[in-house]
């Protein structure tokens, strides 16, 4: 079962890139963040068309939003977490396909520090450990994955010093994911890798991408129980290297299931 994370920064805008990329890899579950549509545009066509015969998707105009895309049934659907408002920000969406649990997150940014903002980010990092702590299980086969807007580790940052007191790589963000980590997650990009230099997001400017100044924000976490099951994680960079591409590039996993 190949599963891969995406986040597409703007669905519409770049449908061509998603098509084109599932049909040469072919994922099993495809899960996109900041799909940046209301529900009523999304491309709901072309991609069943793409082979994607299972959609799921919450959506909002301009901002936020996921979507998960699977060639096996979606069961137990779930937008947001249980409990919020019926407008609050679309960043959760979660469903078991295959009878594995699927959590696909778009966590907040932060915007810069002090800020009501960051506050929320580190508050909504809170209460994604606190969702898993009150509905599953380490032995259960559940997968985390999304933009998690943190880079965990020094060897997750081309430059750790300039990144030190930075959004995605302050001493808070850091702590804050590690604490859902501590559920029992296992990374399992680096479970298969262990090398520096892997990143998942380069920003648009001062030739990031070409000079491979970027950082690993972009994560697929599971229980230790399906993490025995994986088989490898890498992540594909050349999407990154499309005309106007989104400045992130797919996580991929497989698992033996």
């Amino acid at each position: 079962m190949k599963i891969a994370t995406w986040n597409i920064n703007g669905v519409n805008s770049r449908i061509g890139h998603v098509l084109d990329w599932s049909a040469k890899n072919r994922p099993d579950v495809l899960c996109l963040q900041e799909t940046k549509c209301v529900d009523a545009r999304f491309p709901l066509g072309k991609l069943r068309s793409a082979g994607f015969e299972h959609i799921a998707f919450h959506g909002e105009k301009a901002y936020n939003g996921v979507a998960i895309l699977a060639k096996y049934p979606i069961e137990d659907l779930q937008k947001n977490f249980p409990g919020d408002e019926a407008d609050a920000l679309r960043r959760l969406i979660a469903a078991t396909i295959n009878g594995v649990r699927i959590v696909n997150t778009y966590v907040p940014h932060g915007t810069a520090f002090g800020t009501d903002k960051f506050t929320f980010k580190l508050d909504w990092l809170a209460r994604l450990r606190a969702y898993f702590d009150d509905n599953f299980d380490r032995d259960d086969k559940v997968l985390l994955c999304g933009d998690l807007n943190v880079a965990p580790h020094e060897t997750d940052v081309w430059n750790p010093r300039l990144w030190a007191d930075k959004m995605h790589f302050s001493k808070p963000e850091r702590e804050a994911l590690l604490n859902v980590k501590r559920w029992g997650f296992v990374d399992v990009f680096r479970q298969m890798n262990e090398e520096p230099g892997e990143y998942s997001w380069w920003e648009y400017f001062h030739h990031s991408f070409e000079k491979n100044r970027g950082l690993r924000i972009d994560h697929i976490w599971t229980s230790p129980a399906l993490a025995e099951l994986c088989t490898d994680c890498w992540i594909d960079r050349a999407p990154r290297a499309l005309e106007k591409p989104s400045d992130h590039a797919p996580v991929v996993a497989e698992f033996s299931i």
